[in-house]
């Protein structure tokens, strides 16, 4: 074997190391703090169940995407090739609090219990996820390369970029400062005094200045250290069997979001792909399903899946040893009871700019990837990702003031200028919505009427069950929709009949 290709570690590493590891360690922060801030779930069962077991899931999906992309670089004699990045999925972070973990807690009162059925939501949407591993290359294979980074696209600004974005400005003198020396190193290419790592400036800066400037609490750094305990992982497995009862009555969604879920995976990979990394994508559906299936069977609740970000991390100079670096440091951190000190020495603010850049990175490969033409669909593809992201920010402030859209009235919220019914309809299955408007778009842009009419049926077809445009699965559940794809059908396959017929008159002429 030729051990000058597939080092594990390089100097870039420690970019991508810093850079992921505090994106890694934002969603656990995050998390964290939507269980103890949101849910009000006992401490006790987020630190020693639920956190360690993340760290977990996160230390076996990076130690053998570590391998695979040491594999890779063997067998393809390179030594720029770049793991791929995983981790907790994060719009299911709020997917299981929102629609999960809280609703069981809220409901009974009882932590263990909303516990459970967590880590058995978790537990499905694994095996979903590895089922997926079976149509996944099929689907990568037949879709238009526009359809799968349009979507992902609008994924990284919706969930990735927008709410960092906003929350930056809430403490922007210590924001700006991290900010300024990620777009200087990572987007403008300038080197730092000694080639110190970007990443780990940003941070250091912006704890300091989160520090002097009495943003951070020394009380609770002080309390932070007296919780501090070893919270070694273990196997729940009677626990998430006893939590399956609690799921049946959101079992309807389980379905569309594990479907979620392993697009999330393959528009990722494909997006590795795009930067000139060639994974399989039945092998890596396989191994985020057996992380979120080996994470929920040790309390994690929340399913993985290879990260947003590859070619940012790629430009970046990482290869593979920021992959399982990251791995061991969560593993680490959650199990070694950190996670609660960390939260109270580094401002989540001075972390931000990391995630703000990766969306940003993930916006613009959507449009640099792809044909020029092909543009205005993938614009279409951020649509329904800014209707989903509206929807259930519309939602939250509802449910913060006690109500409901119910409640309030669809007609009040209208006469507001609010479209809230037409945002929900849009914005649900968005993954799924984004890719199939974009396939449509770039076909009848290509003049391939016909494979634009079978992606507009695929719509009809995931509209009725339920899949997309509607809130819940059901027969006939989003009917409106559906129609709608259907006349679509029918006018892109008589538009393709007079284009033939046009065609065959001119060439008799």
């Amino acid at each position: 074997m030729n051990t000058t290709y597939g080092r594990l570690w390089v100097k870039g590493d420690w970019n991508g190391f810093f850079g992921l590891f505090t994106n890694v360690l934002t969603n656990l922060m995050v998390l964290t703090g939507l269980l103890l801030g949101v849910v009000q779930l006992p401490a006790s069962i987020v630190y020693t169940r639920i956190i360690p077991a993340a760290g977990v899931a996160s230390l076996v999906g990076n130690l053998y995407y570590a391998y695979a992309a040491k594999r890779m670089a063997v067998r393809e004699k390179r030594d720029d090739v770049t793991a791929l990045a995983y981790g907790i999925s994060v719009p299911h972070m709020f997917i299981v609090v929102f629609l999960v973990v809280g609703p069981v807690y809220w409901t009974t009162g009882d932590g263990v219990l909303a516990w459970r059925a967590g880590m058995a939501w978790a537990f499905i949407e694994g095996i979903i996820e590895i089922l997926g591993g079976a149509v996944g290359p099929a689907i990568r294979k037949y879709t238009p390369r526009a359809a799968i980074l349009g979507t992902l696209a609008g994924s990284s600004i919706a969930f990735i970029a927008l709410r960092p974005a906003m929350q930056m400005w809430e403490a922007p003198y210590i924001a700006f400062v991290s900010l300024a020396v990620i777009v200087l190193s990572w987007f403008g290419n300038h080197k730092l005094p000694f080639n110190v790592p970007a990443g780990l400036v940003a941070i250091v800066f912006g704890t300091i200045l989160g520090w002097v400037t009495g943003y951070m609490d020394f009380g609770a750094l002080r309390q932070s250290v007296a919780d501090m305990s070893l919270a070694l992982p273990r196997f729940w497995l009677s626990d998430l069997i006893q939590g399956m009862p609690a799921i049946a009555p959101y079992l309807v969604t389980a379905i569309p979001l594990g479907i979620y879920n392993f697009f999330e995976t393959m528009s990722n990979v494909e997006s590795a792909a795009t930067a000139g990394d060639e994974y399989n994508t039945r092998e890596a559906m396989v191994v985020d399903g057996v992380g979120s299936v080996i994470g929920a069977l040790m309390g994690n609740v929340f399913p993985t899946s290879v990260y947003i970000g590859h070619p940012g991390w790629k430009k970046v100079g990482a290869r593979i040893g920021y992959s399982w670096a990251t791995g061991v440091a969560a593993f680490v951190v959650t199990t070694l009871g950190i996670m609660p000190l960390l939260l109270n020495i580094i401002p989540l603010v001075a972390i931000l700019p990391i995630l703000l850049y990766i969306g940003l990175v993930i916006g613009a490969q959507a449009f640099q990837a792809v044909p020029k033409r092909h543009a205005p669909a993938v614009v279409l593809g951020l649509i329904p990702w800014l209707a989903n992201w509206g929807y259930g920010l519309v939602n939250d402030a509802l449910s913060a003031a006690g109500t409901s859209a119910a409640e309030v009235g669809f007609g009040t919220l209208t006469d507001a200028g609010i479209i809230y019914e037409g945002m929900g309809a849009l914005g649900e299955g968005a993954i799924l919505t984004a890719l199939i408007l974009v396939a449509i778009s770039v076909f009848i842009i290509d003049n391939d009427l016909k494979k634009a009419a079978i992606y507009a049926g695929f719509g009809a077809v995931l509209s009725w069950f339920g899949v997309i445009h509607a809130g819940q699965l059901g027969f006939g559940a989003a009917r409106g929709s559906a129609l709608g794809y259907v006349l679509f059908v029918l006018v892109l396959l008589g538009m393709s009949r007079f284009t033939e017929t046009n065609t065959d008159l001119q060439e008799t002429a």
